[in-house]
């Protein structure tokens, strides 16, 4: 129970202002005429004014509320390294203990966990949507046990009530990590890209760590090249993409056992190789109605650069012009055949004829830069089924299959083969064009083919007769295909409706410069959000598994199915980001899920200089759980909270008003009768005067 005087007016408080400053006026007159009762007059005004304001007395009943006090815990990724959860747990026990023994208090405890992706430690946001369901007036405090690396500052609350950080971790805490500063997501094939990184060392270092570090890059998950770097500096250094698509590069300074983690110490790039321009040579070995199609198409697309070598004049053709009227500057082709041979990414012999024109040293040497990685594409005509066949020269060693010396004359439609309705290159080629009555691919008739006999290699277009038609090889690090007719112009013609001419030859460019979405035998993973798609592309049959494992070491089989021939699919939804490792058979894939390095261990030695700020404006204190758990004391509101070894909250003393009852003070008749009497008093002095 609870009393108290309050005012209860009978009219608005203005309206007694103007009743008041109205009887002020009229005494002020009584006294400048010298009225003898003015005095008992303002006595009477005064007690009718009191009557207006109704002076009352209030009782409430009161029922008092206990305190609250908030105790947050930080479990993200950061609270689980080193000793700390043992530390955490230890702490949260004592608290909880102190706290429970205090009388009229409530503790309020709420976990943090780590941020959706890579957020990090949302602490502050926390701390907000807390405080949003606790009564300040009921607030006495709040703990916060963590490790002070907040990454939401900007969210920090306006607090009336102490706040205390209790810190995890040791002062003897140190990390090293690994900063990419720069790193470029696409590169040009051939050309060197530069990346900057810095190893960063954070804590109290041990005098005894070597200032420079040991720096691990592989690409694609081969052997990696260690280079020494120093510490705390930005170190740039050229690094090489090889192959179109996706490259993932691996980055890896070597972890030392006094460091808090080596989950930072890695980091892992995407960068998508790209090639600038395509550089071709095409050497023509006589002029024919195809001869012109593949100058059209190569020069259609603006990212090829092309070389065209033909033979106008064969050196047996006697006219009697002069040789000095028929070319003004010699062709290079030496130049092109023996010493830049290496800089075209593809060789094209169209119905080449061996005339003694390129000596056999200048295709042995382009047999070499086929065994060295370049790739060849053999169209071949008529004069491949003679002696003067370009399989009688040094490349005959490379090319996979052999002519028979007979022309089959007369028409067909290609076909597409078995094994070609599994390889990248001809895979879906007869869903581009309506096929003919009889479901075989409506593409227009050739009319003549090289029977040849295939030695090695993947035949995934057959011809008339059902010979091999295109055959598709690999020779060391290179490639070569034989396309055993010199017709395929027709389809670009649109004769007998055509066919995807363009398309086969695009893939066929593609997958003989190796690029990743046309290899025949591919394990290939696209990130979407924290999915993986997974596909093996493949030309055996058969189930497939494919071996996942995990940041953590963890190791996932999953079941892949057949969605189309030759290509396997699953999903799988990755429990954590980080980086994977996937294995079917003989294939290989990397792929990294958010960062390889989060947020959460950017910065790992705990600190409490980001939440000083917020700590101080509340009078609280940050205290190392290292030196044990503090001792709770109350304090006053405003007053310092905290000390050694111990931490202050502020009893706030809240109530809820449960009943309130209200009584006058003096009854209305007691206040009418006295100022009646003052005024007949005063009037009977005014008389006898």
């Amino acid at each position: 129970m609870r009393g108290s005087v309050i005012f209860d007016p009978l009219l608005p408080w203005p309206l007694l202002a103007a009743l008041a400053a109205f009887a002020l006026a009229l005494l002020v007159f009584a006294i400048w005429r010298r009225l003898g009762g003015w005095w008992l007059r303002a006595l009477a005004m005064l007690v009718l004014g009191a009557a207006l304001a109704n002076p009352s007395f209030q009782q409430e009943n009161r029922t008092p509320l206990n305190d609250v006090v908030l105790l947050m815990v930080d479990r993200t990724a950061s609270q689980g390294i080193s000793d700390r959860p043992d530390q955490i747990a230890a702490a949260v026990q004592g608290l909880e203990a102190r706290l429970a023994a205090r009388p009229n208090l409530d503790v309020k405890t709420l976990t943090l966990d780590d941020a959706p992706g890579d957020g990090g430690t949302l602490l502050m946001t926390k701390l907000v949507d807390a405080l949003s369901e606790i009564p300040q007036s009921r607030l006495a405090g709040a703990l916060l046990v963590t490790d002070g690396q907040v990454h939401d500052l900007a969210s920090a609350p306006a607090m009336a009530a102490p706040l205390h950080v209790l810190l995890s971790g040791h002062a003897t805490d140190w990390d090293r990590r690994l900063i990419v500063k720069n790193a470029p997501a696409f590169a040009i094939l051939g050309e060197p890209v530069e990346l900057t990184v810095r190893i960063e060392d954070q804590g109290l270092v041990p005098a005894s760590t070597s200032p420079t570090a040991s720096l691990n890059i592989s690409v694609d998950g081969g052997l990696p090249t260690s280079i020494r770097v120093p510490v705390g500096q930005d170190v740039t250094f050229p690094l090489q993409i090889e192959h179109g698509g996706m490259n993932v590069i691996q980055i890896e300074v070597a972890a030392l056992a006094s460091e808090l983690t080596d989950r930072n110490n890695t980091a892992v790039l995407q960068i998508n190789g790209v090639r600038d321009r395509l550089r071709v040579l095409l050497v023509s070995g006589e002029p024919h109605a195809g001869g012109r199609t593949w100058r059209n198409l190569l020069k259609s697309d603006s990212s090829v650069d092309l070389v065209h070598f033909t033979i106008l004049r064969p050196p047996l053709k006697q006219d009697r012009v002069p040789v000095s009227e028929l070319s003004l500057i010699a062709f290079p082709t030496r130049e092109l055949f023996l010493d830049k041979v290496d800089e075209f990414d593809l060789i094209i012999f169209d119905r080449y004829r061996r005339r003694g024109i390129l000596p056999s040293v200048y295709l042995e040497s382009v047999r070499q830069y086929v065994e060295n990685g370049g790739a060849v594409l053999v169209a071949a005509g008529p004069a491949f089924a003679t002696a003067d066949s370009l399989f009688r020269s040094p490349l005959g060693e490379i090319i996979p299959a052999q002519p028979t010396s007979r022309i089959i004359e007369g028409e067909f439609r290609p076909q597409i083969s078995d094994l070609g309705a599994r390889h990248p290159v001809t895979e879906g080629l007869d869903s581009l064009t309506p096929p003919l009555e009889d479901g075989t691919p409506g593409w227009g008739r050739w009319f003549r083919q090289i029977d040849v006999t295939q030695d090695s290699g993947n035949t995934v277009l057959t011809g008339a007769q059902d010979q091999p038609l295109l055959v598709l090889d690999r020779v060391g690090e290179g490639r070569i295909a034989l396309l055993a007719s010199d017709h395929v112009w027709l389809w670009s013609r649109g004769f007998d409706g055509g066919g995807p001419q363009q398309e086969l030859l695009r893939r066929l460019a593609h997958w003989m410069m190796k690029e990743p979405e046309l290899e025949e035998e591919a394990l290939l993973v696209t990130a979407q959000g924290q999915d993986m798609l997974i596909t093996r592309r493949t030309l055996g049959e058969g189930p497939r598994d494919v071996e996942i494992t995990g940041p953590d070491g963890s190791v996932t089989v999953l079941q892949m199915s057949e969605t189309s021939p030759g290509r396997f699919v699953t999903e799988y939804a990755a429990p954590k980001i980080g980086l994977f490792r996937l294995k079917q058979d003989d294939q290989a894939a990397l792929i990294a899920l958010g960062p390889s390095a989060p947020r959460e261990f950017e910065e790992t030695v705990a600190t409490g200089e980001k939440l000083a700020v917020l700590v101080n404006t509340t009078r609280g204190g940050i205290m190392p759980l290292e030196n044990g758990v503090p001792d709770i004391r109350n304090v006053r509101p405003g007053r310092v909270a905290a000390g050694r070894g111990w931490i202050g909250l502020t009893p706030r003393q809240a109530y809820q008003t449960a009943d309130v009852t209200l009584t006058s003070l003096v009854p209305g008749w007691l206040f009418l009768l006295l100022a009646s009497l003052l005024s007949v008093a005063a009037w009977l002095r005014e008389g006898r005067r």
